[in-house]
């Protein structure tokens, strides 16, 4: 008997097991416009086994992409590109999801593999190779060599709301049975509410209630959107990992409002917000902040950050750690983890037809 391989039902949407695809950006879209590369790449993972596969960090407008070469989900073009992707997902047995994003103050970079203004990968990008103005909470760079940005007004604020809202309508339209919103890794709506990046003094900004603001009305507003018979996600940072920023105890908070509106699981990672905290990555290192929220919010909980092998998987959901586990680098070394974990776990779950002459 294996709980990772539990099938677990969330709303009316059944996920074959408890290993989810973490969204993984590829930068290979163009004008936000998913290409072959993200079937293959998505539909591998399906194809492997997985219980939910979660399309990357889709920009919900042209400004809040990380990068020129992010998939976006604010036109009906790019829904359209996703339509194939989302189906050929759930005709392999797996759940599709999407992540929607905006990166703020993080925007406007280099692929990683490209070097940006500051000389290195993934930085900031040159006014000569398409450089846009961010926005966010406050005019505050994310860290030296990083243009400023704008500040945002209290128009552009729900201007963010209408484009979330429009993003998750054609994501369902697309196919998607899963949204996942954004609020971590240090872009905008985690900028909104951290207390490091967020220096406002409207109802956006200040104490706790201010800052969870508008990251809440977006949250209304995709839920409202979602059918309520299919989960709506959220990826928090649980922590910044800096004294006196974003902490586990303001992540409680927001994990049960969340919950009132009717979000069904957070997606529990860390950091990202300033280029120089100090992060004792490792293996594990996020795990405890899934059982805190799981326990204290009372809301399933997935966990996240060099998950690699079978064993440790199945232990994070025996012990109760969380719901569900997150994988993303395994997956990029090994599409079909799955399957070999399940093998490794002793357990049997069917592998597509084509590939049985390997089993």
């Amino acid at each position: 008997m294996s709980l990772l391989f539990t099938p677990i039902k969330i709303r009316d949407i059944s996920f074959r097991n408890r290993i989810f695809v973490s969204p993984m950006c590829q930068y290979s879209a163009v004008d936000g416009v998913p290409q072959q590369w993200h079937l293959v790449h998505l539909g591998s993972r399906a194809v492997g086994g997985a219980g939910l596969v979660m399309a990357e960090a889709t920009g919900v407008s042209a400004i809040g992409r990380i990068s020129p070469l992010d998939t976006g989900i604010w036109n009906a073009s790019q829904a359209e590109a996703f339509k194939p992707i989302a189906a050929f997902i759930k005709e392999q047995g797996a759940v599709a999801g999407i992540q929607l994003a905006h990166a703020g103050r993080k925007a406007s970079t280099q692929a990683p593999w490209k070097h940006g203004a500051d000389g290195t990968g993934g930085g900031p990008l040159l006014p000569t190779d398409g450089a846009w103005q961010t926005i966010a909470p406050s005019a505050l760079s994310f860290a030296s060599g990083y243009p400023t940005p704008k500040a945002m007004t209290t128009d552009e604020c729900q201007i963010v709301v209408y484009e979330f809202e429009n993003a998750a309508r054609n994501a369902l339209l697309a196919g998607f049975e899963v949204v996942e919103i954004h609020m971590a890794h240090g872009y905008l709506l985690h900028q909104f509410l951290s207390p490091i990046s967020n220096h406002r003094t409207d109802q956006f900004g200040g104490n706790l209630d201010g800052r969870m603001q508008l990251p809440l009305q977006i949250a209304r507003a995709v839920r409202g959107i979602w059918p309520t018979t299919a989960p709506v996600f959220v990826r928090v940072s649980a922590t910044d990992w800096v004294e006196g920023g974003w902490d586990l105890p303001q992540t409680v908070a927001l994990a049960k409002e969340l919950k009132t509106i009717g979000v069904d699981l957070i997606d529990t990672s860390s950091g990202g917000l300033v280029s120089d905290a100090k992060v004792p990555v490792g293996p594990g290192f996020q795990i405890p902040f899934a059982r805190t929220i799981r326990t204290e919010a009372d809301i399933l909980t997935g966990s996240v950050g060099f998950i690699s092998d079978s064993q440790q998987a199945e232990k994070i959901i025996a012990e109760g750690h969380s719901d569900v586990v997150f994988i993303a680098r395994q997956f990029l070394k090994d599409p079909y983890f799955p399957l070999r974990a399940a093998k490794e776990l002793g357990f049997e779950i069917p592998w597509p037809k084509q590939y049985e002459r390997g089993k």
